[in-house]
């Protein structure tokens, strides 16, 4: 067994030993962290009066957990990782990677056999075993078909990575047609599918694509021309906010004030670019943070045209291009014109094609931008503002233009988002959507649009999918709620994906301009913050 010697002692310490050691650390700092956030939860009772109760199984639970987790690493994931790149003397080969011992055939085919009949069997879980075993059995139907989709994605990795935005894209096309198929099969009725989709395709699919287009949005300014931004959701409120109040003061179509809120969200974006024109890094963060506080106050105070904290409701819906309405008192309700039954799933579903439509149509853009001296001018910027002057490139206009298109991607998404809700308010624009879309731009690896496509869909995915856990309860009580405890998750994710990989999801780059043969650029050639 491999041993570590301390240079501070002349004493000889076994890797469960240093675990153990390591372990008791790790208990006391999450007991300190967590005594006042998890042991302690404040409230409020019948008279009003703020009343203090104390969780300390739940606090001990956590505790264990990341004293058992610290141990297991140091003690056999440290020795196994560091064996994994040692080489066998007899045959000279590496051992197996953990890919192929953990992929294999048999357990492939036992969890395809588990989901489909955990599927089939869902609706009779309940009464053949009781409530309780049956979300543990819904559970581990989940963790089956993660391992199915796992197991796809390894055998065919080497197909997936050669035609992966092609495959990308078939599959978000095809997401909701699937979703709906497998409802309809699960509950044998295609009404019933098209109800059951209405969680899936809004919460997942839809939720997931508005960060997706806002993401690539700021991506513009900070991955592109390396502008930080912190007061990105300010663009996102205008296009809201214009969408809702010309929508429901003059009854324009979602249509004529689609390019109108990214014109506006892109004027607002060229005012905001001329004061911070000569900051950079933390000023430029500050300036940025200021701005996104101003907008929101803005909408707070001036109640006369905003309707302050109350917000807007009453926000017209979209229309099929103006041939169809989603509203079932219409005369021209899409059930009525094409014969259906009715149903709210039609809305969402074409919803989920309209937001999908302006993803690509911000990738195609951003894309396009790049290989113009626009975009060629604002890689220059990012890496170097000095040499990117010296080089005779206008950096006003190069920032103007950067703050310019990402806010007009924002306007478009507020104005989607104002039509998805049909009610808008202050408390949708706080800085923690900024904070979540620029940890998203950060963890895909900035500059990176499929690097930032899946940091979406892990994290807002991951945080909406806690609303699932319905099974945890039966752990921790029946007051034990998942979803509040989605921004921890969150934070842990960023600290874990950013020591694993500091240069986010997609650590390497492929530049605009290349020489013969275009080759990608690995992170470890940049500077830090780029990449």
């Amino acid at each position: 067994m491999a041993v570590t010697v301390s240079p501070e002692r002349d004493s000889v310490a076994t890797p469960v030993q240093r675990a153990t050691r390591e372990a008791l650390y790790a208990g006391a700092i999450s007991f300190g962290l967590f005594v006042l956030f998890i042991g302690l939860k404040t409230g409020q009772n019948i008279s009003n009066e703020l009343v203090l109760t104390t969780r300390w199984g739940l606090l001990a639970a956590v505790v264990i957990a990341t004293a058992v987790g610290r141990f297991l690493y140091v003690a056999y994931g440290q020795p196994f990782l560091a064996n994994q790149k040692i080489t066998d003397v007899a045959t000279g080969l590496l051992p197996a990677s953990v890919a192929s011992r953990f992929f294999q055939l048999p357990a492939f085919i036992v969890a395809i056999i588990a989901a489909v009949l955990l599927l089939v069997f869902n609706n009779s879980l309940a009464g053949w075993v009781g409530a309780e075993p049956a979300g543990y059995l819904q559970f581990l139907r989940a963790l089956a078909i993660i391992y199915v989709l796992a197991c796809v994605i390894y055998y065919f990795r080497a197909f997936i990575h050669a035609n992966f935005t092609k495959l990308g894209i078939a599959a978000l096309v095809l997401y909701p047609i699937l979703v709906v198929a497998m409802l309809s099969l699960n509950a044998w009725s295609i009404t019933g599918g098209l109800q059951g989709s209405l969680k899936w395709v809004d919460n997942f699919g839809i939720q997931i694509l508005i960060y997706v287009m806002l993401a690539w949005g700021l991506n513009i300014v900070v991955g592109l021309a390396g502008l930080l931004d912190l007061g990105y959701v300010a663009f996102y409120a205008i296009g809201a906010y214009a969408y809702a109040l010309l929508g429901t003061q003059y009854g324009l179509s979602f249509w004529i004030l689609l390019p109108a809120a990214g014109a506006m969200a892109a004027f607002w974006g060229v005012l905001l670019g001329f004061p911070v024109l000569r900051l950079r890094g933390d000023y430029l963060a500050i300036v940025t943070l200021a701005f996104g506080e101003i907008i929101r106050l803005v909408l707070i105070n001036w109640r006369e045209v905003t309707n302050g904290s109350a917000g807007i409701s009453g926000i017209p819906k979209v229309s099929f291009f103006g041939l169809m309405s989603f509203n079932v008192s219409d005369p021209n309700y899409i059930a009525k014109v094409l014969g259906i039954a009715q149903s709210g799933a039609y809305y969402k579903i074409f919803l989920y094609y309209l937001i999908l439509g302006l993803c690509l149509l911000t990738a195609f853009v951003t894309i396009r931008l790049r290989r113009l001296p626009v975009g060629r001018a604002w890689e220059a910027l990012r890496e170097d503002e000095i040499a990117c002057r010296s080089l005779g490139i206008n950096t006003t206009t190069t920032k103007l233009t950067a703050f310019a298109t990402g806010a007009m991607f924002g306007g478009f998404a507020g104005s989607f988002f104002a039509a998805r809700q049909g009610f808008v308010s202050p408390e949708s624009f706080v800085f923690l959507e900024s904070a979540i879309i620029l940890a998203i731009v950060v963890l895909g690896g900035m500059g990176s649009l499929v690097g930032i496509a899946v940091a979406a869909m892990v994290m807002i995915g991951g945080t909406e999918a806690l609303r699932e856990l319905d099974f945890l309860k039966q752990i921790f009580g029946p007051d034990f709620t998942p979803e509040l405890y989605r921004m921890l998750l969150f934070g842990m994710a960023m600290v874990i994906v950013m020591l694993w990989k500091p240069r986010g999801f997609v650590g390497s780059r492929e530049p605009t301009a290349f020489l013969k043969v275009r080759r990608a650029v690995s992170g470890s050639f940049t500077k830090e913050g780029h990449g």
